[in-house]
């Protein structure tokens, strides 16, 4: 049987910040339809590897392919497949948790129904529903990191990275997670 195409193919990734080496010579072969943890201790650069990745900043060195493209070289085609929900959240606090859906949505160029929907169908699965109304501040941390974890999801991406994905996390959240990407398309995640 063939292996299935790589979402996410990298070899020799090498960063550094000054005299500082953060990565050298990184090699990575993650699978469609696969989910895969990159762990190690603070400092080992996890999260470098995922703003890499995820376009946010360039590597020094190195051949990497994220959903078939160069990030240096086709950042937006990276960006179009992907969905990131880093170790800070991304939540604006000033609105509720519908409207930082539908923000996320019209920030995809998605139809307003479209957007709505997908809108709708996230706070069903991340279990928001009944505090989709009131404003994200009031949301307990466990809440915002669902609700974060949604936003990443909303433009349906091939590929979720998620950076500290466990912080205000319980069983049930990764249950609920595991459902949305399994009803949504397969995952690679590189996380720490």
């Amino acid at each position: 049987m063939a292996r299935p195409q790589s979402a996410i193919a990298a070899t020799g990734l090498r960063k550094a910040y000054g005299e500082h080496l953060v990565l050298d010579g990184v090699d990575l072969d993650v699978a469609e339809g696969t989910i895969f943890a990159l762990l190690g201790p603070n400092g080992a650069g996890k999260t470098t590897v995922v703003h890499i990745l995820s376009t946010l900043i360039g590597a020094d060195a190195g051949e990497i392919r994220v959903a078939g493209n160069d990030p240096a070289r086709a950042p937006d085609a990276v960006r179009a497949a992907i969905g990131v929900t880093g170790q800070f959240s991304a939540v604006d606090n000033l609105l509720t948790g519908e409207e930082n859906l539908i923000l996320m949505a019209d920030l995809h160029h998605l139809r307003r129904l479209e957007g709505r929907r997908r809108a709708s169908d996230l706070l069903e699965r991340f279990d928001l529903v009944d505090a989709a109304t009131k404003t994200a501040a009031t949301y307990s941390g466990g809440m915002r990191r669902r609700l974060d974890l949604a936003m990443g999801l909303v433009g349906d991406p091939r590929i979720v990275f998620l950076d500290e994905p466990t912080t205000a996390w319980t069983r049930a959240a990764g249950a609920r997670c595991g459902r949305s990407s399994a009803t949504s398309r397969p995952a690679a995640s590189p996380s720490s």
